[in-house]
């Protein structure tokens, strides 16, 4: 008799891991936003400091931090907004860096360094300290100088460039700071043309549509498929499952110089 073929997935099947992946967890996020209340605009928002940095004066060591808060609205059932702070050593103020979506998108300061982003309590992606630091800090001030969307006009919400890919785009020029932005963060993924080469940490693969579709493999990646911007996936160095609207679930993973 000849050998049995191994048989394919079926259609169904596919369209099941789909549905689980992507579709499931978007619907169960957007049920719990429809009940947690909060903010509905953006005057209603807190945006004050949750008095997590100390006054830069009282801290000398340089730093830099990354950092998430979810956004306002029905996009923060499947959104975060991100942005950097640094400190230089001895530095009088703390520095804040983001992009949005009205004006000028690059703005300096225009918020608490560890303010809420709309309402929500902001999440620590990475936090680098001392003389590391200090040697990343005028190569973040680089990036973020050669930002090539920063011109009124430049920002679209989806698929990108937006703030998240503002984020992502310096943190691709640190990859030995090894952190990647939160998996719903929408608009990190996002590239101006078809991507296949080294993913963003360099320690791993990535093909990449535009941001609207791709696959990464990595260390510090993990494994990720990107559908129309949603990320689902695993985190192996940090153990963790990656979910369309949830982002990381398990373990968390910050990047650090300690």
């Amino acid at each position: 008799m000849p050998p049995a073929r191994p048989q394919r997935p079926s259609r169904k099947t596919i369209v099941f891991v789909f549905l689980l992946a992507f579709l499931l967890p978007v619907a169960a996020r957007a049920t719990l936003f429809a009940f947690e209340g909060g903010p509905r605009s953006w005057s209603d928002a807190d945006w004050s400091s949750i008095g997590s940095l100390p006054a830069a004066r009282s801290y000398p060591a340089a730093r830099v931090l990354v950092m998430s808060g979810r956004t306002g609205g029905w996009k923060g059932v499947i959104a975060v907004h991100s942005w950097i702070v640094v400190k230089r050593e001895n530095a009088p103020g703390w520095t804040r860096f983001d992009v949005v979506g009205w004006g000028n998108p690059v703005r300096v300061n225009g918020w608490a360094p560890d303010g809420r982003w709309f309402g929500d309590r902001p999440a620590v992606v990475a936090d680098v300290s001392g003389a590391e630091a200090e040697k990343l800090i005028p190569r973040v001030e680089a990036a973020v100088k050669a930002y090539q969307y920063r011109n009124a006009g430049d920002y679209r919400i989806w698929p990108g460039p937006n703030s998240n890919t503002f984020v992502a785009t310096v943190l691709r020029a640190i990859p030995e700071l090894g952190a990647v932005t939160p998996p719903n963060a929408i608009g990190r993924d996002f590239r101006p043309s078809f991507y296949a080469g080294l993913s963003d940490s360099r320690t791993g693969v990535e093909f990449n549509l535009w941001g609207i579709a791709g696959a990464k493999i990595g260390w510090v990646e993990g494994i990720e498929l990107n559908f129309l911007g949603l990320v689902a996936g695993v985190d192996v160095r940090h153990p963790a499952l990656k979910l369309p609207g949830f982002g990381r679930i398990g373990l968390p993973a910050v990047a650090t110089n300690t």
